[in-house]
């Protein structure tokens, strides 16, 4: 009878969850992510054999577990993709936190399985590398105190980023992991940057990198080590880089053909670090620029998507992440071709590695969450909320 008097109120209806994320994510970056990672488990059919046979293995150990570690990736993925931004910025920041823990507890109980850096905490049946869950979540950090920082009366973050970034920077080099140190300068650079940091300050920071490069250069011997290799005109057959080298040569454009190749036999690291090696011996060119591809729409999709954006926050994280994916990509292609010196990073969702994949699952994760599409509001809104 009330009703029938001054009407039914409607009732707002809600979305649920599932349809709402299909709608408004980065399809095409979800695609290319698991088109990766099914060619990463084809790679690996090949690659890891020879390995797991001189350890005494199954020929499949490797990749049964690329598999089961991939689809906890994958599945962390999907499930922070879901988040909206407040939820992604607290991930970020205490993801940052435990991981800056675990690599501050490396010296005590890290581990560097013979190579040379203490990078790792074994668990036993598995090994975690903090410095790869560090990165997400510093991304999230320094845009957080960036964005916060373009606030009226808002904090000093972007001088409080500066600080997070030496230390973490100092904390890598003593590792030593000059690679990962130089992507961290490298994503905090891109925050920067797009906060609207001065060219004069961006030039300082390239002139400290290229100090700090001098001095690990006088004072590691691996890192001089990988620097004279790299600079050295003659390419010695035996290392990895000349494996690597020979066989991308080898594979021309449509490659020697499927289990064919012979630099699996010859590589520790063929599964890992040079597995775009593997690809371009037994599938060729083909298969290597559809790799590139791939990496080409998920980051050019991404800052698409948050070039409409307008909130600080979501579009500097997003975009320090996409470029950091990006560089990791770009730096493991550069160092199998000898465009850049050895730096011992992996092929996100490509290469093997549990601590890799799930990291990255984590950085793709955040990602497709920032560059969901969703309401951004008037712009003469925002303009006059930030002029309140």
């Amino acid at each position: 009878m009330t009703e029938m008097v001054y009407g039914s109120s409607p009732g707002r209806v809600v979305e649920p969850v599932i349809p709402r994320w299909w709608r408004s994510i980065d399809r095409w970056s979800l695609t290319a992510v698991f088109a990766l990672f099914g060619i990463g488990l084809l790679l690996g059919l090949a690659a890891s054999v020879p390995l797991a046979q001189r350890n005494g293995l199954d020929g499949f150990y490797y990749v049964k577990r690329q598999a089961f570690f991939g689809t906890i990736g994958l599945c962390v993925m999907l499930g922070v993709s879901m988040m909206p931004p407040l939820m992604i910025r607290r991930l970020g920041v205490l993801g940052f936190l435990a991981a800056f823990a675990a690599m501050c507890a490396l010296p005590a109980v890290g581990t560097d399985f013979g190579k040379g850096a203490v990078r790792w905490i074994s668990l036993g049946f598995a090994s975690v590398q903090p410095s790869e869950f560090l990165k997400p979540g510093f991304i999230v950090l320094t845009a957080w105190l960036m964005a916060a920082a373009q606030d009226v009366n808002g904090p000093r973050g972007k001088s409080y980023s500066f600080l997070v970034t030496f230390i973490v920077v100092l904390l890598l080099a003593m590792q030593p992991d000059f690679g990962q140190a130089a992507l961290i300068i490298f994503g905090w650079s891109v925050v920067y940057f797009i906060a609207g940091a001065p060219m004069v300050l961006i030039a300082s920071v390239l002139g400290l990198v290229g100090a700090g490069a001098v001095f690990a250069y006088e004072s590691s011997e691996h890192f001089a080590r990988r620097i004279d290799g790299f600079l050295s005109p003659d390419v010695d057959p035996r290392t990895q880089i000349g494996y690597a080298t020979n066989a991308i040569q080898e594979g021309g454009f449509f490659g020697v053909g499927v289990g064919e190749g012979q630099v699996k036999w010859s590589l520790p690291d063929a599964h890992t670090d040079f597995i775009i090696a593997v690809a371009a011996e037994e599938y060729g060119l083909i298969l290597v620029l559809c790799i590139i591809a791939l990496y080409t729409t998920i980051v050019m999709m991404s800052l698409f998507r948050l070039m409409r954006e307008r909130d600080p926050f979501t579009r500097l994280a997003g975009a320090g992440l996409a470029c950091i994916f990006a560089v990791q990509a770009m730096v493991n292609m550069g160092v199998a071709v000898r465009l850049l010196p050895s730096k011992g990073m992996t092929l996100p969702f490509v290469s093997y590695g549990g601590s890799s994949v799930i990291a990255a699952g984590i950085t793709l994760g955040m990602l497709l969450a920032l560059t969901r599409t969703r309401p951004q509001g008037q712009i003469g809104e925002i303009l006059f909320r930030r002029g309140r």
